[in-house]
């Protein structure tokens, strides 16, 4: 198995972390997303959607880091990133896609260079901008899930799942972007056990290959 990635992608990055919980082996191919080049190529010759994750294996190109953890649950179903019972799993489901679906997109780097470059925002705004929505979208989450009565040690039980998967990287660039996040107790004790897990240490930006 192949894996296109980048070092500092959070969609990458809960990919990786969904490998190792699995203990798949993936070649992970580098694609950089900030130099002009690279990703304009992958689009082209590899992936129409020219998005980073994708993973390559023998049954094609899969892409989208929530249809790819999707695949690998299916492909090996043990160890579990989802759990047993219908509402259980949409609960795991929902949490992840608060994530991938709400937070993630209005502070991708897409949008923030769109800020900058098309509609002229220096950069103090497009930090205010980025922290705004990151916030608001963690607030959230830490409601969902604090008030859920499913999380324990992870977002749902003792175990991680893929909600989990989402949430580590997106703490990750929340704290390097200084966002204010003392106020999500639950998210951090979750995120703190989160990174007793070699699964998640090992997948770490700053660990990877193509780590700068």
């Amino acid at each position: 198995m192949k894996l296109y990635s980048y070092f500092r992608s959070s969609a990458a990055y809960r990919v990786r972390i969904a490998l190792n919980l699995k203990g798949i082996a993936a070649e992970q191919q580098a694609v950089h997303l900030v130099k002009p080049d690279p990703l304009p190529a992958f689009r082209r010759d590899v992936s129409p959607q020219g998005l980073i994750p994708a993973i390559e294996d023998a049954d094609g190109l899969i892409v989208q880091s929530v249809a790819i953890m999707e695949y690998l649950e299916e492909r090996q179903p043990d160890p579990p990133l989802l759990p047993q019972g219908l509402a259980e799993r949409a609960y795991v489901r929902a949490a992840a896609l608060l994530v991938a679906c709400d937070i993630h997109p209005l502070a991708n780097l897409r949008v923030l260079r769109y800020l900058k470059r098309e509609l002229g925002h220096d950069q103090d705004e497009i930090d205010a901008w980025y922290r705004h929505w990151v916030e608001d979208g963690l607030g959230r989450l830490e409601a969902f899930v604090a008030d859920s009565g499913r999380s324990g040690r992870f977002i749902h039980g003792d175990a991680p799942t893929m909600a989990d998967c989402c949430l580590a990287p997106q703490l990750f660039n929340a704290r390097r972007l200084n966002c204010a996040i003392d106020a999500f107790p639950t998210l951090l004790a979750i995120d703190a056990a989160c990174g007793e897990l070699e699964a998640f240490r090992q997948a770490h930006p700053s660990v990877q290959p193509d780590a700068e």
